[in-house]
């Protein structure tokens, strides 16, 4: 469906880290007596994903071609340590344990969790996404059904316009009232990206 539609999955390094930090909290704590063990690989993972938010703290204020030459400086080599570590691990752990959970989690994303690093647009996690669409979630039992699927079609589409108008500082209520108004006359693409929230932004400062 991504591929259909032209849109690129990005991974959150959110999910991979809580997977290490499970895999942490199983771990058993050594006995009376029992020598002092090695770093455990939870813990060892949980540091070097923790150098790739050091580096984001980093370029919080940073333009978005800044940042992304700072994660393509700074980042990317972690990312390669990382997936050595990764491929060298996954066959030394025992099957079906959380450190092989969480390892052959970040694996399979894989592909997703570096695609952050090409674009200073995009964010290391969703957590931004997550807490938008929280809302909706906390709520969903007042709305689980939708009667068909065009109603659910149309109640996704405008749980992202409420969102979108709220993440650009827009009145949810004034942007949807002025949006159907101004749509039957947006007759070229130009005219319909002036309708997008972050376009829009004008007219209701003027």
């Amino acid at each position: 469906m991504c591929t259909q539609e032209g849109i690129t999955q990005v991974g959150c390094w959110d999910h991979a880290r809580r997977k290490f930090k499970d895999a942490q909290k199983g771990e058993k704590p050594p006995g009376m007596g029992t020598p002092v063990q090695k770093i455990s690989l939870a813990s060892t993972a949980l540091a070097k994903i923790a150098r790739l938010y050091s580096n984001e703290k980093v370029i919080k204020e940073a333009t978005h071609d800044d940042k992304r030459q700072y994660r393509q400086q700074h980042s990317v080599p972690v990312l390669e340590e990382i997936k050595a570590w990764l491929d060298v691990n996954i066959n030394w752990v025992e099957l079906g344990s959380l450190i092989d959970n969480a390892i052959g989690y970040t694996l399979n994303q894989w592909p997703k969790l570096l695609i952050y690093c090409e674009d200073g647009l995009l964010n290391i996690s969703n957590a931004a996404a997550e807490n938008a669409i929280r809302p909706l979630t906390v709520g969903r039992r007042n709305w689980l059904f939708a009667d068909t699927p065009e109603g659910a079609r149309n109640s996704a589409i405008y749980y992202s316009l409420i969102e979108s108008a709220k993440a650009n500082e827009l009145r949810p209520f004034e942007y949807i009232y002025y949006v159907p108004k101004e749509l039957p006359y947006a007759d070229m693409v130009e005219k319909l990206e002036k309708l997008l929230p972050w376009s829009v932004k004008a007219v209701f400062e003027s």
